[in-house]
């Protein structure tokens, strides 16, 4: 559902539901993670200008 296969943590014996959540923790989802690059990585062989927060000015 959200781009990791099914039981990626909850699918691990003897592990609490605590356990599974900070195991997964703020994780980035791959789907998102790869959009992010092939973004970036779009901008830096096109030549553009950087955008949005922490571009200089």
């Amino acid at each position: 559902m959200m781009g990791l296969p099914a039981g990626h943590v909850t699918a691990v014996p003897d592990l609490s539901r605590t356990a599974q959540l900070k195991a997964l923790g703020n994780g980035v989802l791959p789907d998102q993670a790869a959009a992010a690059l092939h973004l970036l990585l779009d901008r830096a062989t096109s030549g553009a200008p950087a955008t949005g927060l922490g571009a200089a000015a």
